[in-house]
């Protein structure tokens, strides 16, 4: 039930975000990885959920790139790298 409420909740982030696979642009998908995680949803998941329509998706090579630099940069070792201090 709780991954259901997860997959729910990302698939409404994306279409908040991206709207459509047509429309996953390198701007979209940095929106939608942006938004998930703040939602406490792990990028890397939902990267692997967006990996499984890649053919839909134009220019996937440059938005799968730029996805991958994204979730680098925001998370560590599968981790949302967290800045604050929660003590």
């Amino acid at each position: 039930m709780a991954n259901e409420n997860i997959q729910m909740k990302m698939e409404h982030i994306w279409q908040d975000t991206c709207g459509s696979w047509e429309n996953c642009t390198e701007t979209t998908i940095q929106s939608f990885l942006a938004k998930s995680q703040e939602s406490n949803i792990d990028p890397q998941y939902c990267m692997s959920w967006v990996e499984q329509h890649k053919a839909q998706i134009p220019e996937w090579d440059t938005v799968s790139k730029v996805s991958l630099d994204w979730v680098n940069q925001h998370t560590s070792t599968g981790s949302p790298i967290s800045i604050k201090d929660d003590y």
